[in-house]
């Protein structure tokens, strides 16, 4: 009996795929306390921006914001741009990554390794979660149940959405005042 070899292109190996993949993800996880002040920090900038974005158009200003947003959080969370981040609750692990696109905690499928059922070489993206979350000031945040993917929002700013929505409360707050 001969034995079939599949084709492998040189210079892969499913442990180096499996490392590059997660890696950078992995480490902002493990650093979701300085990344969590950070994007306090950054809220709060963009914040302060709000009457700038304002007079350019919230419109006018999604494209490159979301060139920009895209290709950081591409990098730092493998983020999919599904327009609704949920990093700041979620331990800065993306559940968007999860195989099931599961929103609200893991499924039962979890392995004794802490790996996912549907990719087994992959760390579960809320077991990554719960432990970046407890590092975090406000990491009881993931005990909050998350709204449903709403699918028109995808390839949007979320960071854009997110000031505006604060920019309407802070002038309902000073309104009732």
């Amino acid at each position: 009996m001969t034995k079939i070899t599949v084709y492998e292109p040189s210079g892969t190996s499913s442990i180096y795929r499996t490392r590059s993949r997660y890696s950078i993800r992995l480490w902002s996880v493990r650093h979701s306390h300085f990344l969590e002040w950070f994007y306090n920090s950054f809220a709060s900038t963009l914040l302060t921006l709000h009457p700038l974005w304002s007079l350019i158009g919230y419109k006018r200003i999604e494209g490159p914001m979301v060139a920009v947003e895209k290709r950081i959080k591409a990098v730092m969370f493998d983020c999919r741009m599904c327009g609704q981040c949920a990093l700041s609750s979620t331990g800065m692990s993306c559940p968007m990554n999860c195989p099931k696109s599961l929103r609200n905690g893991p499924c039962g499928g979890v392995r004794a390794n802490g790996h996912c059922e549907v990719e087994p070489d992959m760390p579960c993206v809320w077991v990554q979660a719960w432990q970046g979350s407890r590092t975090m000031k406000d990491g009881d945040t993931i005990l909050d149940v998350q709204k449903p993917v709403d699918h028109s929002l995808r390839g949007t700013s979320s960071w854009l959405r997110v000031t505006s929505e604060k920019a309407a409360e802070r002038t309902a707050a000073k309104a009732e005042q």
